[in-house]
């Protein structure tokens, strides 16, 4: 189902994309938090901006012209730190497949794009957070993920290249 995938570079100016990547990605269970919550929550809204002057990159991928995944990494400040921080040199990933898309291999086809450009720019390791019971799980771990050490980072798990 993903040859007639086609992907390209997240670009800064794709804030739309991500506020409703984000909000799919804190639903992926049920319907929990808003729009207005991504955009209004500092601990949401720092996903939703791509940064490519701190190092951020990602990827969108999309099909007949329409966003149906995204994966993006970023090198989010210590004083600012998302769910899956480790330190300011590794950066923290989101994934997100359009419902209607899931189960199709487009998270792991992006996933592994976006692991080869972490390796191209000399990233040693990416990080993520996952919630308990989410089966994105099975893939991070499909795709060389595990758990991180501390029992303090419950859901953050890292890959290293």
């Amino acid at each position: 189902m993903t040859q007639d995938l086609k992907t390209r570079s997240l670009r800064a100016a794709d804030e739309a994309l991500l506020v409703r990547a984000t909000l799919g990605n804190l639903n992926w269970r049920t319907q929990r938090f808003t729009e207005a919550d991504v955009r209004r929550r500092p601990e949401f809204r720092h996903y939703t901006r791509l940064v490519p002057d701190r190092g951020d990159f990602g990827l969108v991928a999309e099909r007949g012209g329409e966003p149906i995944g995204a994966v993006w990494a970023q090198f989010l400040p210590a004083s600012d730190p998302g769910y899956g921080f480790l330190d300011e040199s590794t950066p923290e990933i989101s994934l997100w497949v359009r419902q209607d898309s899931r189960g199709t291999g487009i998270g792991g086809c992006l996933l592994e794009r976006l692991q080869q450009q972490a390796i191209d720019r000399g990233c040693v390791r990416l990080s993520l957070s996952v919630e308990d019971g989410n089966h994105a799980r099975q893939l991070y771990m499909s795709r060389g993920f595990a758990q991180a050490d501390e029992p303090e980072d419950a859901g953050v798990m890292v890959w290293v290249s």
